[in-house]
């Protein structure tokens, strides 16, 4: 089973938009270390805006 690239597009964009992290370092990622990252800069952003 492949990730589906708009999905994968999405999380990168995600996380070099918060992270300030590169193209490259982001790819470099298995998947369940970015999708944790993503995650877990979503639930920070969260608890700013509560």
């Amino acid at each position: 089973m492949t990730y589906a690239t708009d999905r994968l597009h999405e999380e990168v964009a995600y996380l070099a938009f918060h992270l300030h992290w590169g193209l490259g370092e982001l790819l470099d990622l298995e998947h369940a270390d970015r999708r944790g990252y993503a995650e877990r800069t979503a639930a920070l952003l969260s608890r700013e805006e509560g």
